[in-house]
């Protein structure tokens, strides 16, 4: 059983920046993805990006040019780094990882599983 854990939340003004963890254990090989998602007050669960085995990396529209994701393998840990924050990025973010051979080409957020506790980014203006 994969289990998934995220920190690095915080609050931070407008143009700041943030990096969020995700630190995996148990069968993270079997995994084909892993990605963060962000939940805001009011709204759908959304993608914001993945990363498969291969480091093929996708980003949702909102944040690309801001956040990058990367991942450390024999760490099993992933990142995101968030730059240049928006008050419009204020959420829950969530990561969660993906057997689905389908997971690298979208953010759907059925395809993933395995959900950790989230952690939440605020950004004031």
């Amino acid at each position: 059983q994969v289990q998934v854990s995220e920190s690095g939340g915080g609050s931070v003004q407008s143009g700041g920046s943030l990096r969020l963890s995700c630190a995996a254990s148990g069968y993270t090989y079997s995994s084909r993805c892993m990605g963060w998602f962000r939940q805001a007050p009011g709204k759908e669960r959304e993608g914001v990006a993945s990363i498969d085995t291969n480091g093929r990396t996708l980003y949702a529209d909102a944040i690309k040019g801001r956040f990058t994701i990367s991942q450390d393998n024999a760490k099993d840990t992933m990142y995101l780094q968030m730059n240049n924050l928006e008050p419009g990025d204020t959420a829950i973010y969530y990561c969660a990882t993906s057997l689905h051979p389908l997971c690298g080409e979208s953010l759907a957020i059925w395809l993933f599983g395995h959900w950790g506790q989230g952690t939440q980014v605020t950004v004031s203006s």
